[in-house]
This record gives structure tokens, C-alpha cells and sequence, in this order.
């Protein structure tokens, strides 16, 4: 298969920012009296706010919203550990050399996304997402479809590069096909991924005249 385009999510794909989402998460779960294996099997890949609705059922929208300036503030300022997957620069650089477009669409608010991708010091994308941009969450298939259009192509013409169950879906449900890094075993839909990879080094991009490229993976 032949592409034009790169979607990825932030994450867990191009970040690794797992130590401070455990620290963020746990605390936040702790402070209402949930385990943190209960919030975090439920929470990753998906908007906070929308978590946090599914946690604070019944609770009043105005309740809601302050825990999630909380916990927004909170992640923005522990960056501690949040470091670049092993390959991302690499392959960043090399989309950007061969002028290959990509984005990044992530279900981070604005504050948290930036903070992480400053501190793995990762290039700026030409378009990036973030939960302001979209009313429908991951799984939904909305945010890819928009970073698609942003990026000026369909979804059917990107790859998008994911690592929670539910972006896998939401590329899946776009049309594009989808990379699964460090994705569980057991994930929804994981056969249909076009490649399964546990970081982004073995990943290989050849351009081509007509500005399409294809992919390959080192084995």
C-alpha cells in the first residue's frame, strides 16, 4: 500500500510519558477513593474529561469540570521522566527531510500535550490536535478525520501510529491504516493493524516521485 501522510498519537507512540500518567492518575483515584488499577485499565487512549465522566457518574458537570482542571494542572507541571519513544526523533526527522506531512492527534488537553512534547524535545508538527479540536473522542474516529482533512488528505491516504485499544479503533473506524506500538495483545481489532512494533526504530519510509511513500518494517 502506498500513503501520503502521517497521524500520530502523542502517548505512548511518540512520548513516553506512562510513569506521569500512573503518578496523575493514581492520585486522582486516591482523592475518590478508587484503585489505581481500576482508573488506569480505563483511562488511556481517551479524553480525560471523558474518563472523568465516566468516574463521576451523577456528579454534577460543574464538579466534573473542576477535577479536571486539577488533574489538567497536575500533568502539566509533572513532566518528570516524559522522554521520547525510542525512534520517534529519528523517524520525525526523516518525515520532515523527505517532507512527508504528519500530525499529531492526541486526546491530551493543549497544556498537557505541550508540556509533553516540549519535554522529549520532539520536532512541531504542521497540525496538532488536541481535545479542544474535537467533540468526539477516541474511540470515535473523529479526531483522525480531522487530522486528516487538516493535513489537506483523507484518511484512507494516512497512517496512523498508536498504542491504546481505543486510537487503534479510532484509526480503524477513519480508514487509515493503522502501526500498533506496545499495543496489548488481547486489543480490539489487533489483527487488522498493518504492522505490530515495540518502538518506532524498525520503522522504514521510502518516498517516492509521486510524493506517496511506503512502509516497511526491519525485522
Amino acid at each position: 500500500m502506498k500513503y501520503r501522510g502521517f497521524l500520530f498519537d502523542l502517548d505512548g507512540t511518540l512520548v513516553d510519558s506512562l510513569p506521569a500518567v500512573i503518578r496523575a492518575w493514581s492520585l486522582w483515584g486516591e482523592r475518590h477513593g478508587l484503585s489505581a488499577e481500576e482508573v488506569l485499565s480505563y483511562i488511556h487512549g481517551k479524553p480525560a474529561i471523558n474518563s472523568l465522566r465516566h468516574f463521576m457518574a451523577g456528579q454534577s458537570e460543574e464538579a466534573i469540570q473542576a477535577e479536571f482542571l486539577w488533574l489538567e494542572r497536575l500533568e502539566a507541571e509533572d513532566t518528570h521522566g516524559v522522554q521520547a519513544i525510542p525512534g520517534a526523533l529519528a523517524l520525525l526527522s526523516t518525515l520532515n527531510e523527505l517532507q512527508i506531512p504528519w500530525a499529531i492527534v492526541t486526546s491530551g488537553s493543549i497544556p498537557v500535550a505541550h508540556a509533553r512534547h516540549k519535554a522529549a524535545n520532539l520536532p512541531m508538527p504542521e497540525v496538532f490536535i488536541t481535545a479542544e479540536n474535537i467533540k468526539h473522542g477516541k474511540p470515535n474516529p473523529e479526531p483522525y478525520l480531522l487530522g486528516a482533512e487538516r493535513l489537506g488528505l483523507s484518511a484512507t491516504q494516512c497512517v496512523v501510529v498508536e498504542d491504546a485499544p481505543a486510537g487503534i479503533i479510532s484509526g480503524l473506524d477513519a480508514g487509515s491504516a493503522v502501526i500498533a506500538i506496545n499495543a496489548p495483545a488481547d486489543a480490539p481489532r489487533i489483527d487488522e493493524v498493518t504492522f505490530r512494533v515495540a518502538s518506532l526504530e524498525p520503522l522504514n519510509v521510502t518516498k517516492e516521485d509521486s510524493g506517496e511513500f511506503t512502509l516497511s518494517i526491519t525485522a
